[in-house]
């Protein structure tokens, strides 16, 4: 840089710290000490806490200095000022509209540098397990945000296709891949999970390392990847190879991915949508009622929390996906009844459309909410005449689930008049439908292979209400005898007659003062025939 530059940016700089407050630069050294100081406490407190405080009360509308302006405050250390550059980029990130195109190219050489670092060095420090899950969801929020961005070309002027050709490498979707895929392989988070005895070390530590010296950063970075992955597969369609890098994760259990708010949500949002896709509609019933149980019950608590509004966010995606999963797999008895409850007061009527065959809309409204903003992963053809296709990937997705629908629209007739008929002959059952017996064949066919689907491992799983075959010419029917979860049933119940208990014990009653005649004229009395009081 030459001298005169070089002056100019430290004079930008100097001056830019002028206007630091004092709040601000007690923030930043204060987090610097907690966090060479091994006090995860404190530096959660301060993350979770101060940080956003002075955000709203400060740079409400601006960012955060750059690092250069506060290194002064945390000794010029490096690794520190790449955590407070991705802090405040992703900070800047979810709060202001309209970040330039080199804002957001400055945003990828951050976490490329961050990345690095813990890739290749042995850190020594700890950090909250909610700090790196931020940044993992920051990173892949941005590479979305980003890909939507330079998909849309009509209204971009000159001087941004420019930069767009300029900076043609970040958010490359090679880049964010094999940086997710290297955090997962150098943790060694899969062999950690693979083993009974280190998951269980794991689980109970909550991924924190417990020996003097450690460090959780790359072992829970590559945690939070493998979720991240999962993330951004679903984001260009590939379900199948989504489910597969979450595999190392039991989702059937609780785990370190639930001590977090957003990754528990985020976690079973994605794997739900996935397994939707895929025709999995069982899974993501049972799933999606225990997250959706999770958020009533623990909603009041974040109305405070930067995160509120993504919860109440995913919460609506997925009430319109159990929805959508109910009309086609209709197995109520897999939902508690609260979730139900909320389920009818949100989409009730339009359930009902949906199951007599007639609601066809409602699934293309009702996916539009619920799907997530799929990404096209390709880089833009910077070419006039510049078009914008950031659509063209959601068009894709939801042409292949309304063909799944109407494939499937027949079979809400075939339930009905099983569920009636235990035991019909084809003949008279191709009477009834109007059909004839090959067509009747073929969608009892049809029926048996869109109500199977081979899960994660393998296995073919059928999510029937019923079951039938058929001997000779006689279809004999009987009704899947799922087992019902009455722990769930009992233990909402226990738990809301704890909470009545706990208000009652709470209430003073006041005991009325009784006279000793009234007391007496209070017993009753039997003359032989009646009582008397």
């Amino acid at each position: 840089m030459p001298a005169a530059a070089a002056a100019a940016s430290g004079t930008a700089v100097a001056s830019y710290t002028d206007y630091i407050p004092d709040s601000v630069k007690s923030f930043v050294s204060d987090l610097y000490r907690s966090i060479r100081g091994g006090d995860v406490v404190g530096t959660d407190k301060l993350y979770e806490g101060d940080f956003h405080r002075l955000s709203a009360r400060v740079y409400r509308d601006a960012p955060w200095p750059p690092a250069k302006a506060v290194a002064t405050y945390c000794d010029d250390d490096h690794v520190f000022l790449l955590l407070y550059s991705e802090l405040t980029s992703r900070d800047a990130h979810a709060r202001l509209p309209g970040l330039t195109l080199t804002r957001r190219a400055d945003s990828w050489d951050t976490y490329c540098s961050l990345f690095t670092v813990v890739l290749q060095n042995a850190l020594t420090m700890q950090l909250p397990n909610q700090w790196l899950w931020d940044m993992v969801d920051g990173f892949v929020s941005q590479f979305q945000t980003f890909c939507q961005y330079r998909t849309k070309l009509e209204d971009k002027t000159e001087e941004e296709i420019s930069l767009l050709k300029r900076f043609d490498q970040a958010w490359s979707v090679y880049g964010v891949f094999n940086y997710l895929k290297a955090l997962v392989e150098n943790s060694m988070i899969r062999e950690v999970l693979e083993r009974e005895e280190r998951l269980e070390q794991f689980t109970m530590m909550n991924g924190y390392e417990h020996k003097q010296g450690g460090s959780n950063v790359l072992k829970m970075l590559g945690y939070y990847s493998m979720i991240g992955l999962l993330r951004v597969h679903c984001l260009i369609g590939d379900y199948h190879t989504g489910l597969r890098c979450l595999l190392p994760i039991d989702i059937g259990q609780q785990g370190v991915y639930t001590t977090v708010t957003g990754s528990y949500i985020s976690t079973i949002y994605y794997y739900g949508f996935a397994n939707f896709m895929m025709r999995r509609y069982a899974d993501v019933i049972h799933q999606f009622n225990k997250i959706l149980l999770y958020i009533l019950k623990y909603k009041q608590y974040h109305e405070k929390s930067p995160q509120y509004d993504f919860v109440l966010k995913k919460n609506e995606q997925m009430y319109a996906l159990l929805a959508i999963c109910l009309s086609l797999c209709p197995q109520n008895n897999l939902i508690a009844e609260d979730v139900s409850t909320e389920l009818k007061g949100k989409y009730g009527t339009e359930m009902e459309e949906m199951l007599r065959g007639d609601g066809e809309a409602h699934y293309d409204e009702l996916f539009s909410v619920a799907c997530p903003k799929f990404i096209a992963a390709w880089p833009p053809v910077l070419k006039e005449p510049f078009t914008n296709y950031n659509q063209d990937v959601y068009r894709l997705q939801l042409k292949l689930f309304l063909d799944e629908v109407k494939q499937q629209l027949f079979l809400g007739d075939i339930r009905s008049f099983l569920k009636v008929f235990s035991v019909i002959t084809i003949g008279r059952l191709a009477q009834h439908m109007r059909l004839d017996e090959n067509a009747l064949r073929a969608i009892l066919l049809a029926y048996t292979r869109k109500t199977h689907a081979v899960d994660n491992y393998g296995k073919i799983t059928s999510s029937a209400d019923f079951d039938f075959y058929i001997d000779e010419e006689t279809i004999h029917a009987t009704e899947s005898k799922s087992s019902k979860h009455h722990h769930d049933y009992f233990l909402t119940h226990i738990s809301k007659l704890e909470e009545v208990m706990g208000e009652l014990s709470e209430v003073q009653l006041a005991e009325p003062a009784i006279s000793p005649g009234e007391e007496a004229c209070m017993l009753p009395s039997y003359d032989g025939a009646h009582w008397h009081c």
